[in-house]
């Protein structure tokens, strides 16, 4: 069968697949009170979203390793009636600091999101690996800072299984999980169930690669198949030899490949819309929405 089909599509062959389960992250509205989140979320019409509390309601979490019970409850249970699902409650701290300290500190932070995922109504915790450095260094591509990672997400998955969670890594140019073969080998090095992937395929290009993008998306989606347990839905254009986030739909990321896949071979899964401004998320969706039913 094709899948990426360039006619018409009557509403019966629309009606036969499963509707794209798009989410947002909710700090993509900026710090607005519980109830107006919740009014936002609706009024977009998501049904799930990715959730760090940090980053919406940060004076509800002194530091990470000290969230509560009591809060992680309080916005889950808020979530829950309103029926938004938490499909990602994310934890984005850096697991490979150079300073142990620093590092313990986020594995402790990232732990305690774990032990705690349930009070949310969430299954997955999610993070990127961060940077042996403050911020871009040419040590993230060694061997040694990916030997960190695979050492640090072990770590993390031991504790992922001890309470039926899911861990879920995101791979991002100039980090040590850079690539989709470096996340591949990551799932082959920490074999659990409880490690899956966040794809963001805006994350793996460069200004060196974005116009072999075509080839980079398809290696990461028939690489990491079906331990992707997340899409993050971003675009970016290039600006002045640089990547550049950008609203989706006003940039150069080629989205037909990633929503056949979610369409035809992963249907339901959970599409996060990242760094898209709230008034650009009707038109983003839009666009997207088009795309699912073209492809």
């Amino acid at each position: 069968m094709n899948l990426m089909k360039d006619s018409a599509i009557d509403n019966s062959e629309i009606a036969a697949f499963p509707p794209l389960n798009l989410g947002v992250r909710a700090h993509d509205f900026g710090r607005v009170p519980l109830d107006l989140l919740i009014k936002k979320i609706q009024e977009h019409s998501f049904s799930n979203i990715q959730f760090a509390v940090k980053k919406s309601f940060p004076d509800s979490v002194r530091s990470l390793s000290e969230l509560s019970p009591g809060a992680a409850s309080y916005f889950g249970g808020a979530f829950g009636r309103a029926g938004i699902h938490l499909a990602v409650l994310g934890c984005y701290v850096n697991i490979v600091a150079t300073d142990p300290s620093k590092r313990a500190e986020a594995l402790n932070g990232f732990a305690t999101h774990l032990r705690l995922a349930r009070d949310f109504g969430a299954s997955l915790v999610g993070s990127e690996t961060g940077s042996v450095g403050d911020g871009y260094t040419p040590d993230n591509f060694t061997e040694e800072a990916f030997r960190q990672v695979v050492t640090s997400v072990k770590i993390m998955v031991a504790e992922a299984e001890r309470f039926g969670v899911t861990v879920g890594i995101e791979a991002g140019q100039n980090h040590p999980l850079h690539s989709a073969p470096l996340a591949r080998r990551l799932l082959d090095e920490v074999p659990s169930n409880n490690l899956q992937i966040i794809l963001d395929c805006a994350n793996l290009m460069s200004p060196e690669n974005y116009t072999d993008q075509d080839r980079i998306i398809k290696e990461a989606l028939e690489l990491l198949g079906n331990r992707i347990a997340v899409v993050h839905l971003k675009d970016f254009t290039i600006k002045q030899g640089r990547i550049h986030t950008v609203p989706v739909g006003q940039g150069l990321l080629n989205f037909r490949p990633i929503l056949s896949y979610m369409k035809y071979q992963r249907p339901h899964i959970h599409g996060i819309l990242e760094s898209t401004p709230e008034p650009d998320m009707k038109d983003s969706i839009a666009f997207l929405q088009q795309i699912y039913v073209e492809v």
